[in-house]
């Protein structure tokens, strides 16, 4: 068929022809940055799962509708070995010139730069921090040098500033896993602060699995502040929905058979569904796309996800990382007791519990219980497998 009118363009965030199953959620999260720019009480979403789940997409769909209705959005990725300060002062700065722009009286705004001036003197503690800022500070605002003390004063600042304009702040951070927990804990607290002034600022994010335990060591009132949701694969019904409907709109079809199989290879894992979508269409040389398709789009997805999505992770590890993950891969696909690894390597836990740390600090691993081990990463141990096949 037509390479032209493909309709799949699986990438990293990047939003599927048919984004299915999940409108209960978006509503949900909609309802709360509503109710929120009212003043009134709400649980914003915080999104976790697996790697290839969607959750960017979902925090890039609802960023693009809060903004849709007036709100200012402050949109951050978490990179690792940053620190909170240095990536929020920026999109914050950037934020608050353009509430200053709008009509209404702009005295809050102000005041909400002269506290993010303050603010900024914790360049003395957080080097990645720049100051461009050309702002006079108001002594006494945000400026005390404390990161939990001066992030709720900027945030209730920008709040006022927020309200005063009629309008809210929204944070939007992705791989919000990657700010440290005593970091974390300061905007936890922060936001806190806000919500009970019943100020419109909020945030909603996206993260790993660890993120929710994290936020619940960081402080343990967060789950009373943001609804968590667990982002998994689709159904079977949102799954068949994802790559029936973007090729009957393009005048197409696909068999029954077509669609058990693409269900059965991906898991309902709306990454891997976009690209056995994508390698089916160009597979098949006329409509309807048949299971024979699907089965030589197998062997093209697998080898661009071994050259990429895979790879890009896989690059990354040490060698004795390797060699964990590929104990992990021999053991199935997870969750795996941690000596249940050291068996499989033939050495002690103690010898082997730096590098299962070290894996979960670069966000290859997770522990979805005490002492288990699994894999960020759906289908990993088959790549493992497949790309270190001598174990």
């Amino acid at each position: 068929m037509d390479a032209r009118r493909n309709p799949f363009a699986p990438g990293a965030g990047t939003r599927p022809p048919e984004l299915a199953g999940r409108d209960a959620l978006l509503e949900r999260n909609a309802v709360a940055l509503d109710r929120i720019r009212a003043g009134r009480a709400a649980r914003p979403s915080v999104l976790y799962g697996l790697r290839g789940v969607g959750k960017t997409v979902l925090l890039t769909t609802m960023r693009d509708a809060a903004e849709g209705e007036g709100m200012a959005i402050v949109a951050i990725e978490a990179p690792e070995n940053r620190s909170l300060p240095g990536i929020l002062v920026p999109a914050l700065r950037a934020t608050l010139l353009r509430l200053d722009r709008m009509k209404q009286a702009s005295d809050g705004v102000k005041r909400a730069l002269r506290a993010l001036a303050g603010f900024a003197k914790l360049k003395v503690k957080y080097d990645d921090l720049e100051v461009g800022l050309d702002f006079d500070v108001e002594p006494g605002l945000a400026d005390s040098g404390d990161l939990e003390a001066d992030l709720a004063d900027l945030l209730v600042a920008i709040g006022e500033a927020a309200r005063e304009k009629g309008s809210a702040v929204v944070l939007v951070i992705d791989e919000l896993q990657y700010v440290p927990e005593e970091q974390l804990a300061a905007l936890i607290s922060a936001l806190h602060r806000a919500s009970q002034k019943q100020l419109p600022i909020t945030m909603i994010a996206a993260g790993l699995p660890q993120l929710v335990g994290q936020m619940g060591r960081a402080k343990s009132y967060a789950e009373r502040l943001f609804e968590f949701v667990s982002v998994g694969p689709l159904d079977d019904h949102a799954a068949r929905d994802a790559i029936r409907l973007p090729i009957e709109r393009e005048g197409e079809a696909v068999d029954d058979a077509a669609l058990d199989a693409i269900c059965e290879q991906t898991q309902g894992y709306p990454y891997f569904l976009q690209e056995w979508g994508k390698h089916s269409w160009d597979a098949a040389e006329a409509s309807p796309i048949t299971q024979d398709d699907v089965a030589a789009a197998t062997r093209s997805a697998l080898a661009e996800l071994d050259a990429s999505f895979f790879r890009v992770r896989f690059d990354r590890l040490t060698p004795a990382e390797k060699r964990y993950l590929r104990a992990m891969a021999t053991l199935g696909t997870g969750p795996h007791r941690s000596g249940d690894v050291a068996d499989a390597l033939h050495v002690k836990v103690s010898s082997v519990a730096p590098t299962r740390n070290s894996l979960i600090a670069k966000g290859m691993l997770y522990s979805p219980a005490h002492g288990d081990t699994a894999f960020t990463v759906p289908l990993f141990d088959a790549f493992m497998r497949r790309v270190m096949p001598e174990g």
